[in-house]
């Protein structure tokens, strides 16, 4: 439950199922894990949520980071202010050191309630500091991923973050250090083309979309059909991009699992 590492947000009383319309208190679809009791469609998770449901215990590391308009771009500040305000984040990631079963461990979680889960460099920044805090103490590495891609408003500097965590996912992997990555909905872009799928153990939310381009810009671009399920977690499996598709009220035995075969 959220109370156990969280101050539960009182301002959030109920959730909207996006697929059957259906509206739900708050609570109980925390109690049902994030999923609509009445379809059993995934309500998206923020990082609060998503640490709650995998973690006994969490210390969050660099939460007052925040991104700078470095390019001036138009309305860019704005933006930046109203998705601090919608989501109580100060970017898209959170991470620090949790625990489950007994066993530590690095956790970062992307927030798509943060302008989409969109990669600018504080995002980078983060996931890189994470890699480096789970070396320094040995640690391996749980990521939760969800982005539309790099964030436009940072132009090149957003997409130098793929190289630079890439580079400190090497460091670690070099290391001999486990990292799992856990797919969900949606993963996109150059998240998708960079760390989300460098894990050593990929696993991913039943029907979350994966992909890097969308798929009408695919269709368009081969002058092709695509096959029903295209960049889903299901297609993905089927074609071995995917280790794993663990139900949500699942994961948290299934990451217990991994990481004690790998301590």
């Amino acid at each position: 439950m959220l109370d156990k590492i969280f101050k539960r947000n009182e301002n959030q009383k109920t959730k909207i199922c996006k697929k059957c319309g259906k509206e739900f208190a708050y609570v109980d679809a925390e109690k049902n894990n994030m999923i609509c009791p009445e379809c059993n469609s995934y309500f998206r998770m923020n990082p609060k949520e998503r640490i709650a449901l995998v973690c006994d215990s969490f210390k969050e590391k660099d939460a007052d980071l925040k991104s700078k308009n470095t390019l001036k771009f138009p309305n860019y500040d704005e933006k930046l202010e109203k998705a601090v305000e919608t989501s109580g984040c100060k970017d898209a990631v959170s991470y620090g050191i949790a625990e489950t079963d007994g066993i530590k461990y690095v956790i970062f979680v992307m927030n798509s309630e943060f302008m989409m889960g969109s990669m600018g460099q504080v995002v980078g920044e983060k996931i890189t500091r994470a890699f480096e805090l789970a070396l320094s103490k040995k640690l391996p590495v749980v990521g939760f991923t969800t982005s539309g891609g790099a964030r436009m408003q940072e132009g090149i500097f957003s997409l130098m973050q793929m190289a630079k965590v890439s580079g400190a996912v090497k460091k670690h992997k070099d290391a001999g250090l486990l990292y799992i990555t856990v797919l969900t909905d949606p993963t996109t872009g150059g998240v998708t083309a960079s760390f989300a799928m460098e894990g050593d153990i990929i696993l991913a939310e039943p029907h979350a979309l994966v992909g890097f381009a969308g798929a009408r810009v695919i269709e368009q671009t081969t002058g092709q059909k695509l096959p029903d399920g295209f960049q889903r977690a299901e297609f993905l499996l089927e074609h071995g991009f995917v280790d794993a598709i663990v139900p949500r009220e699942k994961l948290k035995n299934t990451l217990a699992d991994i990481l004690t075969l790998h301590n």
